[in-house]
Protein backbone atom coordinates (compact mmCIF):
# COMPACT_ATOMS: atom_id res chain seq x y z
CA UNK A 1 0.00 0.00 0.00
CA UNK A 2 1.63 3.82 -0.74
CA UNK A 3 -0.85 5.61 0.92
CA UNK A 4 0.50 7.98 3.95
CA UNK A 5 -0.51 6.26 7.28
CA UNK A 6 0.01 7.88 10.27
CA UNK A 7 -0.55 6.83 13.88
CA UNK A 8 -1.51 9.18 16.25
CA UNK A 9 -1.85 8.76 20.37
CA UNK A 10 -1.04 10.40 23.16
CA UNK A 11 1.51 10.43 26.45
CA UNK A 12 1.39 11.88 29.85
CA UNK A 13 3.96 12.67 31.68
CA UNK A 14 3.34 13.09 35.53
CA UNK A 15 4.75 16.32 37.18
CA UNK A 16 4.91 17.60 41.12
CA UNK A 17 2.01 19.80 41.16
CA UNK A 18 3.98 21.85 44.18
CA UNK A 19 6.71 22.29 41.58
CA UNK A 20 4.76 22.65 38.60
CA UNK A 21 1.67 24.60 39.47
CA UNK A 22 1.02 26.31 35.81
CA UNK A 23 -0.04 22.37 34.64
CA UNK A 24 -2.04 20.75 36.61
CA UNK A 25 -4.13 17.47 36.16
CA UNK A 26 -5.83 15.98 38.89
CA UNK A 27 -6.62 17.89 42.55
CA UNK A 28 -2.88 16.42 43.81
CA UNK A 29 -1.14 15.85 40.89
CA UNK A 30 0.46 17.54 37.95
CA UNK A 31 1.06 16.62 34.42
CA UNK A 32 1.84 17.64 30.85
CA UNK A 33 0.57 15.75 28.00
CA UNK A 34 2.57 14.80 24.43
CA UNK A 35 -0.21 14.40 21.55
CA UNK A 36 1.79 12.89 18.66
CA UNK A 37 0.81 12.31 14.71
CA UNK A 38 3.72 9.57 13.66
CA UNK A 39 4.36 9.38 10.24
CA UNK A 40 5.04 5.52 9.80
CA UNK A 41 6.97 5.55 6.47
CA UNK A 42 9.76 6.59 8.59
CA UNK A 43 8.57 6.89 12.36
CA UNK A 44 9.00 10.44 12.34
CA UNK A 45 6.71 12.56 14.29
CA UNK A 46 4.70 14.83 11.92
CA UNK A 47 2.71 17.09 14.63
CA UNK A 48 3.27 17.59 18.54
CA UNK A 49 1.16 19.49 20.50
CA UNK A 50 2.15 19.90 24.08
CA UNK A 51 -0.80 20.21 26.55
CA UNK A 52 -1.64 20.52 30.17
CA UNK A 53 -3.03 17.37 31.87
CA UNK A 54 -6.44 18.75 31.35
CA UNK A 55 -6.67 18.45 27.33
CA UNK A 56 -8.04 15.53 26.51
CA UNK A 57 -6.91 13.36 23.53
CA UNK A 58 -9.77 13.83 21.41
CA UNK A 59 -9.75 17.43 21.06
CA UNK A 60 -6.26 16.89 19.06
CA UNK A 61 -8.22 15.91 15.98
CA UNK A 62 -9.77 19.49 16.03
CA UNK A 63 -6.19 21.06 15.23
CA UNK A 64 -5.21 18.40 12.65
CA UNK A 65 -5.48 19.33 8.89
CA UNK A 66 -6.28 15.97 7.31
CA UNK A 67 -5.07 14.52 4.10
CA UNK A 68 -6.95 13.75 1.22
CA UNK A 69 -5.83 9.70 0.84
CA UNK A 70 -4.24 9.39 4.04
CA UNK A 71 -4.97 6.83 6.89
CA UNK A 72 -5.45 8.04 10.91
CA UNK A 73 -4.49 4.72 13.17
CA UNK A 74 -5.85 5.61 16.46
CA UNK A 75 -6.98 4.07 19.29
CA UNK A 76 -10.87 4.34 20.56
CA UNK A 77 -9.90 7.55 23.26
CA UNK A 78 -10.26 9.54 20.25
CA UNK A 79 -13.76 7.45 19.22
CA UNK A 80 -15.93 11.15 18.37
CA UNK A 81 -18.61 10.66 14.93
CA UNK A 82 -18.56 14.54 14.72
CA UNK A 83 -14.67 14.93 14.13
CA UNK A 84 -14.17 11.34 12.76
CA UNK A 85 -17.01 12.35 10.07
CA UNK A 86 -14.83 15.90 9.07
CA UNK A 87 -11.85 13.21 8.28
CA UNK A 88 -14.20 11.33 6.08
CA UNK A 89 -15.07 14.84 4.60
CA UNK A 90 -12.56 15.62 3.72
CA UNK A 91 -11.30 12.31 1.86
CA UNK A 92 -9.06 10.73 4.61
CA UNK A 93 -9.58 7.51 6.18
CA UNK A 94 -9.23 6.29 9.81
CA UNK A 95 -9.05 3.32 11.87
CA UNK A 96 -9.98 2.79 15.66
CA UNK A 97 -11.93 0.61 17.76
CA UNK A 98 -15.25 0.53 18.58
CA UNK A 99 -16.73 1.25 22.08
CA UNK A 100 -18.85 -1.31 23.81
CA UNK A 101 -22.09 1.60 24.30
CA UNK A 102 -21.65 2.20 20.70
CA UNK A 103 -24.88 1.35 19.09
CA UNK A 104 -25.18 0.14 15.38
CA UNK A 105 -27.36 -1.29 13.09
CA UNK A 106 -25.82 -3.73 10.54
CA UNK A 107 -26.90 -3.72 6.66
CA UNK A 108 -24.22 -6.04 4.76
CA UNK A 109 -22.27 -8.74 6.06
CA UNK A 110 -19.07 -9.67 3.54
CA UNK A 111 -17.05 -13.19 3.36
CA UNK A 112 -14.46 -13.46 5.93
CA UNK A 113 -11.54 -15.71 5.29
CA UNK A 114 -11.23 -17.37 9.38
CA UNK A 115 -8.36 -18.83 9.23
CA UNK A 116 -6.75 -15.45 9.62
CA UNK A 117 -8.31 -14.63 12.97
CA UNK A 118 -11.59 -12.47 11.42
CA UNK A 119 -14.74 -13.16 12.63
CA UNK A 120 -16.86 -10.94 10.31
CA UNK A 121 -16.89 -7.72 8.42
CA UNK A 122 -20.12 -6.10 7.96
CA UNK A 123 -21.28 -2.72 6.81
CA UNK A 124 -23.33 -0.75 9.62
CA UNK A 125 -24.92 2.29 10.10
CA UNK A 126 -24.83 4.58 13.74
CA UNK A 127 -28.07 4.29 15.58
CA UNK A 128 -28.41 5.79 18.77
CA UNK A 129 -29.40 9.85 19.93
CA UNK A 130 -26.98 11.70 18.59
CA UNK A 131 -24.92 9.31 16.63
CA UNK A 132 -26.47 9.48 13.17
CA UNK A 133 -26.63 12.95 13.29
CA UNK A 134 -22.70 13.57 13.73
CA UNK A 135 -21.73 10.78 11.27
CA UNK A 136 -23.71 10.70 8.36
CA UNK A 137 -22.27 7.59 6.07
CA UNK A 138 -22.25 3.60 6.31
CA UNK A 139 -19.15 2.70 8.42
CA UNK A 140 -17.35 -0.63 8.28
CA UNK A 141 -16.88 -3.02 10.99
CA UNK A 142 -14.68 -5.65 11.51
CA UNK A 143 -14.61 -8.15 14.06
CA UNK A 144 -11.40 -10.14 14.46
CA UNK A 145 -9.31 -12.79 17.33
CA UNK A 146 -6.19 -12.21 17.88
CA UNK A 147 -4.54 -15.54 17.28
CA UNK A 148 -1.62 -14.61 19.40
CA UNK A 149 -3.32 -13.09 22.01
CA UNK A 150 -6.92 -14.77 22.02
CA UNK A 151 -8.49 -11.62 22.38
CA UNK A 152 -11.60 -9.93 20.35
CA UNK A 153 -11.06 -6.85 19.14
CA UNK A 154 -13.67 -4.68 16.92
CA UNK A 155 -12.66 -2.50 14.44
CA UNK A 156 -14.40 0.79 12.85
CA UNK A 157 -13.24 2.40 9.65
CA UNK A 158 -14.60 4.27 6.97
CA UNK A 159 -12.14 2.34 3.85
CA UNK A 160 -14.59 -0.12 2.09
CA UNK A 161 -11.61 -1.06 -0.28
CA UNK A 162 -8.96 -2.72 1.62
CA UNK A 163 -9.31 -6.16 2.55
CA UNK A 164 -10.32 -6.76 6.07
CA UNK A 165 -7.16 -8.33 6.98
CA UNK A 166 -5.22 -5.54 6.00
CA UNK A 167 -7.10 -3.36 7.94
CA UNK A 168 -6.66 -5.25 11.26
CA UNK A 169 -2.47 -5.48 10.29
CA UNK A 170 -3.24 -1.31 9.87
CA UNK A 171 -4.46 -0.87 13.15
CA UNK A 172 -1.47 -3.27 14.57
CA UNK A 173 1.12 -0.83 13.14
CA UNK A 174 -0.26 1.30 16.13
CA UNK A 175 1.97 0.28 18.26
CA UNK A 176 4.43 2.91 16.50
CA UNK A 177 3.79 5.66 18.18
CA UNK A 178 3.86 3.52 21.56
CA UNK A 179 7.54 2.68 20.73
CA UNK A 180 8.14 5.95 20.11
CA UNK A 181 7.33 7.31 23.28
CA UNK A 182 8.35 4.74 25.51
CA UNK A 183 11.95 5.65 23.25
CA UNK A 184 11.74 9.49 24.35
CA UNK A 185 11.21 8.63 27.98
CA UNK A 186 13.60 5.87 28.20
CA UNK A 187 16.67 7.15 26.41
CA UNK A 188 15.82 10.79 26.32
CA UNK A 189 15.21 11.97 29.87
CA UNK A 190 12.71 14.14 29.79
CA UNK A 191 11.30 13.30 33.28
CA UNK A 192 14.04 14.98 35.10
CA UNK A 193 13.81 18.38 33.83
CA UNK A 194 16.34 21.37 33.98
CA UNK A 195 13.58 24.08 34.70
CA UNK A 196 10.54 24.40 36.21
CA UNK A 197 8.81 27.02 34.37
CA UNK A 198 6.59 25.99 31.32
CA UNK A 199 8.79 27.11 28.53
CA UNK A 200 11.91 25.41 30.39
CA UNK A 201 9.94 22.51 30.08
CA UNK A 202 8.49 22.45 26.64
CA UNK A 203 11.87 23.11 25.53
CA UNK A 204 13.18 20.74 27.03
CA UNK A 205 11.04 18.07 25.44
CA UNK A 206 11.36 19.91 22.14
CA UNK A 207 14.89 19.33 22.42
CA UNK A 208 14.60 15.62 23.07
CA UNK A 209 12.30 15.14 20.15
CA UNK A 210 14.19 17.05 17.73
CA UNK A 211 17.09 14.79 18.66
CA UNK A 212 15.62 11.65 17.88
CA UNK A 213 14.20 13.28 14.38
CA UNK A 214 17.94 14.41 13.67
CA UNK A 215 18.95 10.65 14.86
CA UNK A 216 16.16 8.98 12.81
CA UNK A 217 17.03 10.82 9.61
CA UNK A 218 20.57 9.95 9.61
CA UNK A 219 19.95 6.64 10.32
CA UNK A 220 17.26 6.55 7.40
CA UNK A 221 19.95 8.43 5.08
CA UNK A 222 23.19 6.75 5.94
CA UNK A 223 20.83 3.24 5.56
CA UNK A 224 21.92 1.95 8.56
CA UNK A 225 20.38 -1.18 10.23
CA UNK A 226 21.19 -0.74 13.68
CA UNK A 227 19.14 0.77 16.55
CA UNK A 228 18.33 4.30 17.33
CA UNK A 229 19.39 3.71 20.55
CA UNK A 230 23.03 2.15 19.52
CA UNK A 231 23.07 5.25 17.30
CA UNK A 232 22.63 8.04 20.03
CA UNK A 233 24.91 6.02 22.12
CA UNK A 234 27.46 5.86 19.62
CA UNK A 235 26.78 10.05 19.14
CA UNK A 236 26.86 11.06 22.77
CA UNK A 237 30.23 9.17 23.10
CA UNK A 238 32.08 10.65 19.99
CA UNK A 239 30.04 14.42 19.96
CA UNK A 240 33.45 15.98 19.79
CA UNK A 241 35.24 13.87 17.80
CA UNK A 242 36.50 15.52 14.20
CA UNK A 243 34.81 12.47 12.31
CA UNK A 244 32.68 12.03 9.84
CA UNK A 245 29.22 10.34 10.48
CA UNK A 246 29.45 8.06 8.00
CA UNK A 247 32.76 6.68 9.45
CA UNK A 248 31.68 7.41 12.72
CA UNK A 249 28.80 4.99 12.79
CA UNK A 250 30.19 2.47 10.21
CA UNK A 251 29.54 -0.51 12.75
CA UNK A 252 32.24 -2.75 10.94
CA UNK A 253 34.77 -4.42 12.97
CA UNK A 254 38.62 -3.09 12.40
CA UNK A 255 41.12 -5.05 11.16
CA UNK A 256 43.80 -6.24 13.42
CA UNK A 257 46.74 -4.32 12.46
CA UNK A 258 50.07 -6.34 11.27
CA UNK A 259 52.79 -6.21 13.71
CA UNK A 260 56.30 -5.72 11.67
CA UNK A 261 58.09 -5.56 14.83
CA UNK A 262 60.48 -8.62 14.67
CA UNK A 263 62.20 -7.48 18.01
CA UNK A 264 59.11 -8.74 19.90
CA UNK A 265 60.15 -11.68 21.77
CA UNK A 266 57.81 -14.65 21.49
CA UNK A 267 56.78 -16.02 25.40
CA UNK A 268 54.55 -19.26 24.27
CA UNK A 269 56.21 -21.23 21.68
Amino acid sequence: MQDTVYALDTTTIDLCLSVFPWAPFQPSKAAIRLHTLLDLRGNIPSVIHISDGKLHEVYILDQLVPEPGAFYIMDRGFLDFARLYRLHQAGSFFVTRTKSNTQAQRRYSHRVARRTGLICDQTIFLTGVSSPQDYQAPLRRIRFKDPATAKTLIFLTNNFTLPAFTITELYRCRWQVELFFKWIKQHLRIKAFFGTSENAVKSQIWIAVSVYVLVAIVKKRLKLSTSLYHLLQILSLTMFERIPLDRLLTLSEPEPAASDSHNQLNLFE
